[in-house]
């Protein structure tokens, strides 16, 4: 399965190279200077962008999985990435001069405290309902989105907003996506604890009976989920159910082991959301579709299928 997703997200990123209104060929790359530019400053920033979203999102998915013990959230749409949103829309009203790096921490906070104030509620709820999880997950998440499009509404940011509200890669350029590299770092370094987050889905109790620092460890994995979730916001915007289908399925196809199944669950991601963006920008070519638009469809087609799809069991 690994070799399979390897040599898929190879083949789809040399394709992602070459789709676009310009028309870029192997020859062109070695004998016209213009195409080594727009190689260089549009499509290579663009597919390296949408490579390292892709499978971060999917990570933080499954951390967050794992963090709330249900299989149906994802920071996308858990409050998570609404409370990112807030983030960058306040720096902008009250700060507007403020760099991206400030956009970034404010970005990070609320994440954060989106975050935990899902986990405190969802701890209050019965653990043998495990939709109801899901369910309120996404009544909190449209609160607070609801939020932040009536305070974009009353300072006339509406336009503003809906940029990070549904994830597009068409404007990353250049000097404009590196902020990534970070969470691809958050993402790998998520790896180095994946059998800590595996325990903390066993529950709290048997978390402390096997010597694990409870407290510790869900500390940590909001702190990568709102760091990974923030700077995709602040880059690409919202990208949902990224997070939530992926997991799934790399979860029915590969097991549960976290250890095994967390790189199998990046590349996967990654091979989701650059098929996606390729085909967001040749279902309307010469005009591109963004890939929040047909992620979106295609995760509802996969999310029922999730739903329905009898289990089995992985070898």
């Amino acid at each position: 399965m690994a070799i399979a997703l390897g040599l898929t997200l190879i083949v789809l990123s040399l394709a992602s190279l070459f789709v676009g209104v310009i028309d870029i060929s192997w020859a062109a790359l070695g004998s016209d200077p213009e195409a080594l530019q727009l190689m260089a400053i549009s499509r290579a920033p663009r597919t390296i962008a949408v490579v390292i979203s892709g499978g971060a999102l999917a990570v933080s998915g499954a951390i967050m999985q794992m963090l709330v013990r249900n299989r149906f959230v994802e920071p996308m749409t858990a409050g998570t990435g609404q409370g990112a949103a807030l983030g960058i829309l306040l720096v902008t009203l009250y700060v507007p001069a403020a760099s991206i790096l400030v956009k970034m921490v404010m970005a990070s906070f609320t994440a954060l405290v989106g975050g935990a104030g899902f986990l405190a509620i969802v701890h209050r709820l019965p653990p043998t309902q495990p939709l109801l999880v899901a369910l309120v997950g996404l009544i909190y998440g449209g609160i607070i989105g609801a939020c932040v499009t009536f305070v974009a509404y009353q300072a006339d940011l509406l336009q503003y907003v809906e940029i990070w509200m549904n994830g597009e890669f068409s404007g990353v350029l250049q000097g404009r996506y590196e902020l990534l590299w970070l969470v691809a770092l958050v993402a790998g370094l998520c790896y180095l604890a994946a059998d800590q987050f595996a325990i903390v889905g066993m529950g709290r109790s048997a978390s402390i009976n096997l010597g694990l620092n409870y407290t510790q460890t869900m500390i940590l994995g909001l702190l990568a989920i709102s760091v990974v979730t923030a700077l995709t916001v602040v880059t690409v915007g919202m990208i949902p159910f990224v997070g939530l289908v992926v997991p799934n399925i790399v979860s029915r196809l590969a097991g549960d082991n976290l250890r095994h199944s967390l790189p199998l669950t990046a590349m996967s991601g990654a091979v989701l959301v650059l098929a996606s963006d390729i085909l967001g920008r040749i279902v309307r070519y010469p005009y591109e579709i963004p890939v929040g638009t047909v992620f979106g469809v295609i995760g509802a087609v996969l999310f029922l299928w999730l739903l329905y799809a009898p289990k089995r069991h992985a070898s």
